[in-house]
């Protein structure tokens, strides 16, 4: 080979040898020295798995009418670490600005988030038609509480212009992100607001341990909570299971995919037993007084189709965090709007003779006689009298409860006694809560019974004691339900059936098929039948209860009675307090009708109302007057009703007007009647309602005002 081909050749030989060797260099450096620096420069993905909120039940009443359901709020949600991590990435190869928020050699501190959100985040929401409210110690307090976990509620109820909006370009805020959450509504207001309840937000309690870390890369959106009312007590099954979507998110935190998706579902539907119509009636009717409660029941298996108390509130007012303002209204009311007065303990007065009356005939005293002369002696120096001074004369057991005799009924429960009353008294249900599926419900007492033992240690029961307790005075206690269960025995012929409020509950599985998760099924506590009592003397009673509702001389006759309906009743006043200048009293009527096939029970109770024919049994009078007019095809007027904050006058008298929803003549009578004057010498001692305990409910965040500034506001420590 001549010399310069063999030269040529050695020349490109060296060539490629020095080519393969700087590349092998090359790939020395890239592949093992400087391995670890261009794997961290690789675009990479992971996994954010977000935990979404079961959907809560509806609430129906007994002929389907929605009660409580959600409604659709269009929502925009802070998410705190992706916030802060979109800014450390925004900043992280470019110098910061001399107005940035923060120094990133500070990072992780509550401070900074709160600055980075009001002076980054917030003013960019403005170009999609926010206010760009500021949230300083709200935004401070949930970090603190929940860190990055749980997601911030910005705004609610947006329109679809605005989610539309920040739907399409919410990648531009890192952090940011709208979304479609269920929002708890009651389409009626206040209307059975007692009875319904309320819920309130899911707080860092509510969070499982397993979600619990940032590790798990979760975002936990927890539960609405009931925590009064049916929200609280059928929580269980109205709240729904929660759906979980798994979102794929780039070096930059964008979401570029969603990798799998379970929606939520829907919590079961729960049927109350109220009728709707009935419950609008008996509220509005009971707007007449300033704190009072009514029950109305089905006698014949002891469903509760309307349960009443003023004052009241609206459940919406809770959802989904109630104000300061509208809190402190409501907190600060003396006439305690969140006591349901249906199921709290006042004393009876005279209703609490039918009870006595029971006894009566449990112990086979039907036929007992009494010669009422105007009082009841108890020793040499107490008296306790009759409303009527100078007595009634001979008189049975229907007479007596027709004139609401005292010494009829005291002298009855001393024939009894101590002992045999006590426990027919807890027969009939009192001195116990009714197990109605309502929370807070007072037991009621007498003495002997468990809350008096607890109230008074160690006391003794005297004649005198039980001589008022038959009357419904001293040491007692009842709920306008128990009174209304054991008027719904009487009206039945002895049947004491257990109060329900709930009536069905119903779930959908996940094949669609309906699945009942609690039936309609009426619970007998007591059948007086079979404990001796006959029917011919149950009826004694009866007879008794329609005398004094359409008889001269009855207590009920002149403002409780109808023409076309005919009704049973008993009154009662009980007088509560007692000074030198005012008589404080409670005004009571229980009722049933129609008398020969009864379909509905009523119990009013009135407090400071002043007589119970007059107040009482003149409000019972309008109730039946709306529930015949329902029957006869006349429909309230169905809306949303407002709040009601009640007032502590004194109530003389209802008047009844003529015409409304049943044009029935009303049979009326000169005769005046109070049946509550006790004797001059009989001390009287209050029965103290305790108000339930409020669960505190969640209170919305207080948009920062707008002369303050940041260094206005305290500091938290960075940490």
């Amino acid at each position: 080979m001549e010399p310069k081909y063999r030269f040529r050749l050695y020349l490109l030989t060296a060539l490629v040898l020095t080519g393969c060797g700087v590349l092998l260099t090359r790939l020395y450096e890239f592949q093992i020295t400087r391995r670890t620096q261009f794997v961290a420069n690789i675009p990479t993905t992971h996994t954010v798995t977000i935990r979404e909120p079961g959907v809560r039940g509806e609430i129906v009443d007994r002929n389907g009418k929605v009660l409580a359901r959600n409604r659709r709020s269009f929502e925009v949600i802070f998410n705190l670490d992706d916030i802060f991590n979109g800014y450390q990435e925004r900043y992280k190869n470019t110098k910061l600005p001399e107005d940035a928020p923060i120094d990133l050699s500070q990072q992780g501190s509550e401070k900074d988030i709160v600055k980075i959100v009001n002076e980054e985040v917030i003013p960019n929401l403005e170009r999609f038609g926010l206010k760009g409210k500021k949230f300083t110690n709200a935004l401070r307090s949930h970090y603190l509480t929940h860190g990055g976990l749980v997601p911030f509620v910005y705004e609610t109820d947006l329109n679809r212009e605005q989610f539309a909006k920040i739907a399409v370009r919410n990648n531009e805020l890192p952090g940011v992100q709208v979304r479609v959450a269920p929002r708890r509504t009651y389409p009626y207001g206040s209307l059975a607001g007692h009875v319904l309840g309320y819920v309130k937000q899911w707080e860092k309690g509510n969070i499982p341990e397993k979600y619990r870390t940032n590790q798990s890369r979760m975002h936990y959106q927890g539960d609405d909570l009931g925590i009064s009312g049916i929200e609280l007590t059928m929580n269980h099954f109205l709240k729904g299971e929660g759906g979980t979507r798994i979102l794929v998110r780039n070096e930059k935190q964008k979401v570029i995919a969603t990798e799998d998706y379970t929606p939520a579902r829907e919590g079961a539907r729960v049927q109350l037993t109220l009728n709707t119509e009935i419950q609008y009636i008996v509220e509005n009717i009971l707007r007449q007084v300033g704190r009072g409660a009514a029950v109305v029941m089905d006698p014949n298996n002891g469903e509760v189709l309307a349960m009443a108390s003023v004052p009241n509130f609206d459940p919406n007012d809770f959802v989904p965090a109630i104000t300061n303002e509208r809190f402190a209204l409501y907190n600060t009311n003396k006439a305690t709007p969140f006591l349901n007065r249906a199921i709290s303990a006042f004393i009876p007065g005279s209703t609490f003779k039918l009870p006595t009356a029971i006894a009566g005939l449990m112990n086979r005293n039907v036929s007992f006689y009494n010669n009422c002369i105007g009082y009841n002696s108890y020793g040499k120096t107490l008296k306790i009298g009759c409303w009527k001074t100078y007595g009634h004369g001979p008189l049975g057991l229907s007479e007596a409860i027709q004139r609401s005799c005292n010494p009829y009924f005291m002298s009855m429960a001393g024939l009894v006694g101590t002992p045999t009353i006590q426990d027919y008294f807890g027969t009939l249900g009192l001195g116990a809560p009714t197990g109605i599926k309502l929370p807070d419900e007072a037991a009621g007492l007498y003495p002997g019974s468990r809350e008096w033992l607890q109230n008074y240690p160690g006391a003794s029961i005297y004649p005198a004691d039980l001589g008022l307790m038959a009357i419904g005075q001293g040491k007692t206690g009842a709920t306008p339900l128990q009174m209304c269960a054991i008027t719904a025995m009487i009206a039945n012929g002895g049947r004491y059936y257990q109060p329900r409020i709930v009536r069905r509950v119903i779930r959908s599985n996940p094949s669609g098929q309906k699945e009942i998760l609690l039936d309609n099924i009426p619970i007998i506590r007591n059948d007086l039948l079979q404990k001796g009592v006959t029917k011919d003397e149950i009826e004694v009673i009866r007879q008794g209860m329609w005398k004094a509702a359409n008889e001269i001389g009855g207590t009920a006759f002149q403002y409780i009675t109808m023409k076309e309906i005919e009704i049973g009743a008993k009154t009662g006043t009980a007088q509560v307090s007692k000074t030198s200048m005012t008589h404080s009293h409670n005004a009571w009527t229980t009722s049933f009708a129609p008398y020969d096939s009864p379909r509905y029970a009523v119990t009013v109770m009135v407090v400071n109302g002043k007589s119970g024919g007059k107040v009482a049994g003149a409000l019972s009078h309008l109730i039946y007057r709306g529930i015949f007019g329902l029957e006869a095809g006349l429909k309230p007027p169905l809306g949303r009703m407002g709040i009601y904050s009640g007032h502590f006058e004194p109530i003389e008298e209802i008047p009844l007007p003529e015409g409304e929803f049943l044009a029935l003549p009303i049979a009326r009578n000169d005769e005046s009647v109070d049946d509550v004057n006790l004797g001059a010498n009989q001390p009287i001692t209050p029965l103290k309602v305790k108000p339930r305990t409020i669960a505190i409910p969640s209170i919305a965040p207080i948009p920062d005002d707008e002369t303050e500034s940041e260094d206005d506001l305290p500091q938290a420590e960075s940490h």
